[in-house]
């Protein structure tokens, strides 16, 4: 009798293929958040995978801070293209214009939290009642306490106190009018999971992914690309570097590591003998120790 077998990638897969068919059979009006990061665009590539040869039947939804990496901007616009997908863009810079958010300032002045209005406006607009995330548990404490299916009541906030039991991968998408879901498909994924996953289905990846020249200043511990929006100090002097970024987040607060992998197979290697997390270049979330769980419970991605 023959067996079959699946790799741990496959399986991790399937799973991810599930969830995202799940949440299309559940919902109504469900949409993928999109960032432009290696999580979401693996989720993308999955999405389309999960439906083919039909197209994706559900908008990618970007929240445009304003000051997004020019890279992954222009990575966004090719992929709607490749995937044939519709784009429904969120913009915080109309969310200050309207004074739904207030600028912060200061030399660590981000954009990044005021992102949750943008956010929550967005899917009020568009009625959208499951929004699917490239969020892993293997990022952030707070989002290891994550479920698949995240309930967010009628201000899309999310208590973690109060989530549904997920037994036998049997999913609760029930809700009140006004309420919505947030969905995690690639939850059990491990950073380095998705970089071997894009190796094996051979995904392109914003170059920001790879080791290139930059100039960049050296701010508590991370090297902060220099930027229209990034405030220097009187002691900080930019110098250029061979970096990466290990996340694609806001220019300001997105720090890079000097590295001279080139390819996805040096990443790896690279990712191997780390022993920094990933968010551990994220400057939003070293603003306080419960800083990510905070703007989780306030309607935050």
């Amino acid at each position: 009798m023959s067996q079959y077998y699946l790799s741990h990638l496959k399986e991790l897969e399937a799973e991810a293929i599930f969830v995202i068919r799940e949440v299309v059979a559940q919902f109504e009006r469900p949409a993928l958040l999109f960032s432009g990061g290696k999580d979401s665009i693996v989720l993308a590539f999955l999405s389309r995978k999960a439906f083919a040869p039909a197209r994706i039947p559900f908008p990618l939804v970007h929240i445009d801070t304003g000051h997004n990496f020019p890279e992954t901007m222009e990575y966004r616009d090719w992929l709607v293209k490749e995937l044939d997908v519709k784009l429904v863009v969120g913009s915080v810079q109309e969310s200050i214009d309207k004074g739904r958010a207030k600028e912060e300032t200061g030399f660590n002045a981000s954009r990044n939290a005021l992102q949750t209005v943008t956010l929550l406006d967005t899917i009020e607009q568009n009625k959208y009642d499951a929004a699917m995330g490239g969020a892993r548990r293997d990022e952030e404490k707070a989002r290891a306490k994550e479920r698949f299916f995240s309930h967010r009541d009628e201000f899309g906030q999310w208590d973690p106190k109060n989530q549904r039991p997920e037994l036998w991968n049997l999913f609760n998408g029930r809700k009140h009018i006004g309420e919505h879901f947030r969905v995690f498909p690639i939850s059990n994924w491990t950073e380095m999971d998705v970089w071997q996953y894009i190796q094996a289905e051979n995904i392109p990846i914003p170059s920001l992914y790879l080791a290139h020249e930059r100039e960049v200043i050296e701010r508590d511990g991370a090297l902060l690309s220099t930027s229209p929006w990034l405030k220097l100090k009187e002691h900080e002097v930019p110098t250029r570097k061979i970096v990466r970024f290990r996340t694609c987040g806001d220019m300001p607060i997105t720090g890079a590591v000097e590295s001279d992998a080139d390819s996805v197979e040096r990443i790896i290697e690279e990712i191997a003998a780390s022993r920094k997390t990933e968010r551990g270049t994220r400057h939003d979330d070293k603003r306080s120790e419960t800083a990510m769980e905070d703007r989780k419970k306030s309607g935050y991605f």
